[in-house]
């Protein structure tokens, strides 16, 4: 494990410790012009091809590419899923595209009713989208693609599952699509986090931009530990339950978590907004502990758990997630003058 760190840490440096510091306006513009956007348009393009690959399937019964172009969407989707304001949290986005966590299954029952009623209706966009939040994205998906009964999307038995599948992947693009767009337009939220205004009702001063983005990073990481890890880990006496973990039918539990890291270290590495060396160097390492963690857990989640080195780097997962809140939450923020306020996790 020390040697995959320290691998890490050296690959992650390109962070310079040593960077020209920069102004906070520039921080603002560089968030949005070499992070945000970029982002936002891979995620749209990753479901371009998701799309298409649906109908390949559909038509051809091509079910590896499908699921390939899953894994890529979902994943393009993990590395900017933390950006919770403006677009993605625009009509119901944020729950339309993923629905989780589901700890009752909700989102699960009304998928199997779905796929058993066979409603031709939800088998298009329009008719998909006054369904349930539940029905409507990754979650579905996912079942649709590796849930019981996917063997039949290569036969004919399998045609409504493969049509609602298409549009599932259909009014993903769609929705990430209006995403891209909304962080494109120069008038939009873009303009109004880089260019603060005391007209703005929402970023008015240059202080508040900055607390919005690295509110984004601390509260992104808390959700990453509170969300996606600590529901399926063993803790305590307490037994694990992988079947809580995102996307574990697919194996892209471990995926996903990486993506989501990614994203959140890119964000800070190229906005440039830590400017301390010291903490820079803390923040680089704390990111390599949490990408050799996940590096150093091989087998599908079921069986990772129930190893004790594996279930040993999960906790070690979480106590990098742990670090990284308070450097980045606490250490940047006080740092930078700022107060990056609850999450909406605080009272779960």
């Amino acid at each position: 494990m020390r040697i995959l760190v320290a691998i890490f840490a050296a690959l992650l440096l390109a962070t310079p410790a040593t960077a020209q510091i920069i102004s906070p306006s520039e921080m603002l513009r560089s968030s949005v012009t070499n992070f945000i956007r970029p982002q936002t348009k891979a995620f749209a393009t990753s479901t371009t091809e998701l799309s298409k690959a649906m109908y390949v399937l559909c038509e051809n019964g091509d079910l590896t590419g499908a699921q390939e172009a899953f894994s890529k969407a979902a994943t393009a989707y993990g590395r900017m899923e933390f950006l919770r304001v403006g677009p993605l949290m625009e009509d119901n986005r944020v729950d339309r595209i993923l629905f989780f966590p589901d700890r009752k299954g909700i989102g699960l029952r009304q998928v199997q009713q779905l796929l058993a009623e066979a409603d031709l209706a939800s088998a298009t966009v329009p008719g998909l989208q006054q369904k349930s939040i539940a029905v409507q994205g990754f979650g579905a998906l996912e079942f649709v693609l590796f849930g019981t009964g996917f063997e039949t999307l290569t036969t004919s038995d399998g045609a409504f599952r493969c049509a609602y599948g298409a549009a599932i992947a259909k009014n993903l693009e769609e929705m990430a699509g209006e995403i891209a767009a909304g962080w494109a337009d120069p008038e939009g939220i873009a303009k109004r986090l880089t260019q603060p205004d005391p007209a703005y009702a929402d970023y008015r001063t240059t202080t508040e931009s900055l607390e919005a983005i690295v509110g984004l990073v601390s509260h992104g990481i808390e959700a990453v530990r509170d969300t996606r890890i600590n529901p399926f880990i063993a803790k305590g006496d307490g037994k694990a339950n992988p079947k809580q973990a995102l996307f574990w039918r697919s194996n892209q539990t471990l995926p996903m978590l990486r993506a989501n890291l990614d994203g959140l270290r890119r964000l800070i590495e190229l906005s440039g907004i830590v400017t301390d060396p010291a903490l820079s160097l803390e923040i680089t390492a704390a990111f390599a502990r949490a990408e050799a963690a996940i590096v150093a857990v091989t087998s599908p989640v079921e069986e990772a758990v129930a190893d004790p080195a594996q279930s040993a780097a999960l906790a070690d997962l979480v106590t990098a997630t742990q670090d990284l809140q308070r450097l980045i939450g606490e250490d940047l923020s006080a740092r930078l003058g700022l107060s990056v306020g609850f999450s909406s996790l605080d009272g779960d």
